[in-house]
């Protein structure tokens, strides 16, 4: 399992959209990338927390962040979360569990990824690691971290 100062490993998953989109290439242009990890599409606590980062995108970006999410769930069902909700960001597929497992943001009892959000930087370092998220605050306790780094 990663702690916060280890870098980020370079694998590949699938888009809402089916491309496969390396982990680092999401962090070009970008001083840091939010990448939560939630359990299910289209749940309540799965939706607050996604509608919390699509409400601040814009002080994300101009923090110099992006977001991203990942969860188990096939592309197509992550298309249709982000049509339904609007978000302005992309999800990613780790079917397989490979990236949530690596960084420790998997249940092995559930078979999902569990509630985590990393802080990466451009280097590829993760900065911050949440292992407690509350779903509907979350997006604003991330800001206010990344405030402290401007």
């Amino acid at each position: 399992m990663l702690k916060e100062g280890n870098t980020l490993p370079d694998i590949k998953l699938k888009d809402q959209n089916g491309v496969e989109k390396r982990l680092y290439d999401l962090l070009k242009e970008k001083r840091y990338l939010v990448l939560y990890f939630y359990p299910r599409d289209d749940t309540p606590g799965c939706t607050k927390e996604a509608c919390g980062f699509r409400d601040g995108i814009d002080e994300l970006r101009r923090l110099g962040a992006d977001v991203v999410g990942v969860s188990i769930d096939p592309p197509d069902k992550h298309r249709r979360f982000i049509e339904k909700y609007s978000l302005p960001f992309s999800l990613l597929s780790d079917e397989e569990g490979q990236l949530s497992r690596l960084l420790g943001a998997y249940s092995e009892e559930k078979k999902r990824c569990l509630r985590k959000t990393y802080i990466i930087d451009a280097s590829g370092k993760i900065v911050k690691i949440y292992d407690k998220v509350k779903p509907d605050i979350h997006a604003s306790e991330v800001i206010e971290y990344l405030k402290t780094k401007v």
